[in-house]
């Protein structure tokens, strides 16, 4: 038996499958095969039709903020669900806040983060603290499928609006709720960004220099591991609300998603009693393997061998036969990695990060430079792949975002709109999708409600 994570996300007991041990090959083989549809029949002339788009007809309300949660309904934007994001213009939300901005100009309405994580969203300004704020909102969760909330545990509780409240006046609901540590057990109250959810999952101790205190990963690591587990699981509970008509409540921990790629450290930990520790770029497995100073001003690159055929291969290009045959194995070369990485360092130096990369993907062994904006706004593979879009922005100029991670052949990512500026869509989301009548939206307007 081994200590593993379990589930990141509490919901139905019929959302998760029970764990078991990892399959011998093809043990599933005949079970996986019978079970697959027939093959379909292609038909006599091919359709000129555009399929729809993977997720269209899903309708999204996005209470989320930052990263974790709008993240999600980006992703399901892109691919053809209609998100309706609300905010507020009083309380401006923290991604607004943080940049960079257009031509470096600080202003919340036009920062790069939250276009990023909004884009193709309808964009819905209410004051939650107000009571018609909070009917709109409950009039919103009637007309979704998915409400996606990243609020710490019990805030929505506070304005009438949980997701049992929202459930109950909608059982084919689907609520997800993103937090750091999730809704329930000793730590839900604890609230912070993902660099705490990095810390209570484990990475801040094994992130640093050996022998110095450790350093964390950068960032908010969780925030952009939490919605990408998110997501799946996402999917699978609107397939459920399709396929039984039923709604249920999806419970994220940032923190104990983040734990699933820590997996073998804690298995190895329960197993052994030894405990992970930060040990710079090394790695128990491969050698050298680290990041190496180049000719210019701050440039590096990432090298790696994994076995002793690519380590023959750069040791040849480095000092010969003499240096390949003194470090052959691992076991040389973990041995005397502090020499090792000091010949390889002495050679990267005055050497340029291109050419490096050049040379050395020529051979087959994995390099590549510590990237700047610049490189990465220049990468061949990021240009190759679209990485990044660009729209007029309906404030002036252009807005500048990522694309879809993914590429489905059939059912491409689509970009509808820029990211929302303050209650650009309240009165379409209002009048148009909930059906209230001008002098109501007036109304609301003046009372101070939609800001």
């Amino acid at each position: 038996p081994r200590t593993l994570p379990g589930v990141f996300a509490l919901g139905p007991p019929d959302m998760f499958a029970p764990p078991t041990a990892a399959p011998t090959l093809g043990q599933h083989t005949a079970e996986v095969m019978s079970a697959l549809p027939p093959a379909p029949v292609p038909p006599d002339a091919p359709s000129t039709d555009a399929p729809a788009a993977a997720l269209a007809g899903l309708k999204v309300l996005d209470l989320a903020w930052v990263v974790a949660g709008p993240a999600l309904g980006r992703a399901m934007a892109d691919y053809g669900a209609v998100v309706v994001r609300v905010e507020s213009s009083v309380r401006i939300e923290t991604a607004r806040l943080m940049g960079p901005y257009w031509e470096g100009k600080p202003d919340p309405q036009r920062c790069a983060l939250f276009d990023t994580y909004n884009m193709g969203k309808l964009g819905v300004a209410l004051d939650l603290t107000h009571p018609d704020g909070q009917a709109i909102v409950r009039d919103l969760a009637l007309w979704a499928d998915v409400v996606v909330e990243s609020f710490i545990p019990g805030q929505l509780a506070k304005w009438g609006l949980s997701p049992d409240a929202l459930r109950a006046a909608n059982p084919r609901l689907v609520v997800i709720s993103t937090c750091l540590m999730g809704q329930q057990g000793p730590a839900a109250a604890l609230t912070g960004y993902g660099n705490i959810g990095a810390a209570m999952a484990g990475y801040q101790a094994i992130v640093g220099r050996e022998g110095h205190p450790p350093i964390g990963p950068f960032g908010p690591y969780t925030d952009f591991v939490g919605p990408r587990f998110g997501l799946v699981a996402a999917l699978a509970a609107i397939d459920r609300q399709r396929r039984t008509g039923e709604g249920c409540w999806l419970d994220i921990s940032q923190a104990e998603a983040g734990m699933q790629f820590l997996a073998p450290l804690i298995a190895e930990t329960a197993a052994t009693d030894r405990v992970a520790t930060a040990h710079g770029n090394r790695d128990p497995q491969f050698a050298p393997h680290g990041v190496y100073a180049c000719a210019g001003e701050d440039r590096w690159v990432a090298m790696v061998t994994r076995d002793d055929g690519e380590w023959a291969r750069l040791a040849a290009l480095i000092g010969g036969k003499a240096m390949a045959s003194g470090y052959a194995t691992l076991a040389s070369r973990k041995a005397d990695e502090d020499q090792l990485d000091a010949l390889v360092g002495g050679w990267t130096t005055d050497r340029t990060a291109e050419a490096i990369e050049e040379t050395l993907q020529g051979l087959d062994i994995p390099v590549h430079r510590a990237a700047t904006p610049a490189d990465i706004n220049n990468d061949p593979q990021l240009l190759a792949r679209s990485h990044f879009g660009r729209m007029p922005h309906p404030l002036g100029g252009d807005c500048v975002f990522e694309t879809s991670r993914y590429h489905l052949s059939q059912t491409p990512a689509h970009y509808a709109r820029a990211a929302p500026h303050f209650g650009r869509d309240t009165a379409e989301v209002l009048q148009s999708l909930l059906g209230y009548g001008a002098e109501r939206v007036a109304a609301l307007e003046a009372a101070g409600v939609l800001r």
